[in-house]
């Protein structure tokens, strides 16, 4: 595995966050409770995964997503 030292000082000392969006189906219903999507919004698997894209895509399509904060 190549490091990409650049990469890696972002981490260091750079501003954001790591974010991990998963959609493993256990933890989903409790991450969409938690970012304000009740479970009557989805009423199947297929629609919550919905939700958790739509999540997801509400999230990097933030201003605050940029360059300077995003690593990969």
């Amino acid at each position: 595995m190549t490091v990409n030292t650049e990469q890696a000082e972002q981490m260091r000392s750079g501003q954001g966050f790591i974010a991990a969006l998963d959609q493993s189906g256990g933890s989903s219903p409790k991450a969409l409770k938690l970012y304000g999507v009740n479970e009557d919004a989805y009423s199947n698997e297929a629609e919550m995964f919905d939700q958790i894209h739509a999540m997801r895509a509400r999230i990097v399509a933030a201003p605050a997503f940029t360059g300077d904060k995003v690593i990969g």
